[in-house]
Order: C-alpha cells, then structure tokens, then sequence
C-alpha cells in the first residue's frame, strides 16, 4: 500500500482532536475522510475504501471496541484504536477484537504516522491484480501502479492530484462524488471550483473529445462520476 494514496477514515467524537488528526494527516500526503461516531462510520464503509480506520475507543452510544467487534465480522480494514493512557484492559480487548495497533493518548502525531505506515507495509493487497486496470477507451489507467497509459503502452503524464482524482473515481466506478466532497478527500488546499479546473485538465488526457465526455461525466446538480469500459 505504500506508495499509494492512502485513504484513512478517523472516527472520534472529539471534534477538536478529529480535525487535528485530519489537518496533521492531509499535511502527511494522506487522504482523508472522519466521522463523529460508529453509525457515520458504518455509513461511509459502505460507500468508499479505506486504506485504514483510527477508532477512539471511548465513544457514546457506541464505543470503539462495540464498532471493531461488530466490523470484524464483515471487514479486515487494519484498525488503529486511540485510548487513554490508563485503559490498559481495553487495549487488550481491542487486541483481541482484532485490532491492528493502538495510541495512547496524548500521544506525538508523527508516532502515529509512523505505526500507520508500518501497519501498511504489512497489509496484504486485497485487490484483483486482473481488475486493477480501468479501461477508458483510448487508454488504461492502472489502480495499483498510479499509471496512466495509451493502448500503446506509453505513459501520459498526469499529477498527483489527477492521480488522486482517477483512483477515487475508478475504485468507485459509476458513484458519484459531489465536488465538495472530492474536495474533501483530495485536501491540499482544493476547493469545489479547482476541482472543476482539475476534471477538465484529466478530461484532455482521457477523453476523445473532452467537451463531450464519455467516461469521466458530468452529473448535473450532483458532481462527477468515472465510466469504464
């Protein structure tokens, strides 16, 4: 997974500490998507694919431990849980619950960058390597490889941002994503007009004629969509 642009869900009922770890993470070259507890979390797992979860175990209505418990018999995104420093007992629940690692808190932003990629580099790679290549007609972008290229093999230069943009689209294949929220996950200072400049920018690279799309379209009132053959 390294390499890639990781995609992290922080899932915490702190607004403070939530829009700390998201600002410190996005500052880090991740992506980034948080919610305020176990319900919104549950809901945005069922729309997007996330690289890794940081959980506060101490959570109301539903703690940290109750939402791993319950995920793990669907899903093994690694897990990263966030306790104080005092709940040993805890940690060893969520250790047992099927927790990757876990953070003491407070603890130094970058400790927690550093177990985020060692976890990572650990990770098994879930996708289908036959399906990791989205066929956009006149040429292929590879999910796995972050690599753009014509029929002919060549590579099309693209940027990180247009990297970033492809995967999300492409891992979502036929799902919207309003600007605002491409925005949102994109980071790095974007906004629902720039990413606007961004499509049309990848559209001259991926598209026969940009000004009447075929695979990265536009839905009106709603945002973007990416199409493949």
């Amino acid at each position: 997974m390294i390499g890639k642009r990781t995609h992290i869900l922080v899932v915490d009922d702190d607004t403070r500490l939530r829009s700390l770890l998201t600002r410190f993470l996005r500052e880090n070259d991740f992506m980034v998507s948080s919610a305020k507890g176990a319900d919104e979390a549950r809901d945005m797992l069922k729309e997007y694919k996330f690289d890794i979860l940081i959980v506060d175990i101490m959570m109301p209505n539903e703690t940290g431990l109750e939402f791993l418990s319950k995920l793990r018999k669907e899903d093994s995104v690694p897990v990263i849980l966030l306790t104080a420093m005092g709940e040993a007992g805890d940690r060893i629940n969520g250790l047992e619950l099927g927790a990757d690692d876990y953070l003491a808190k407070p603890f130094e932003p970058k400790e927690l960058v550093l177990r985020i990629k060692n976890i990572l580099k650990r990770a098994p790679q879930e996708r289908d390597k036959v399906n990791s290549k989205l066929n956009l007609g006149l040429c292929w972008y590879d999910l796995d490889k972050k690599e753009l290229t014509n029929k002919q093999g060549q590579i099309i230069h693209i940027t990180p941002v247009e990297q970033a943009m492809l995967s999300m689209l492409g891992q979502k294949s036929g799902q919207i994503f309003s600007r605002e929220r491409l925005a949102e996950l994109l980071g790095a200072g974007q906004g629902p007009r720039s990413i606007d400049v961004q499509v049309t920018r990848l559209r001259k690279k991926i598209e026969k004629d940009s000004k009447n799309p075929r695979y990265l379209q536009t839905v009106r009132g709603k945002g973007y969509m990416l199409l493949t053959e």
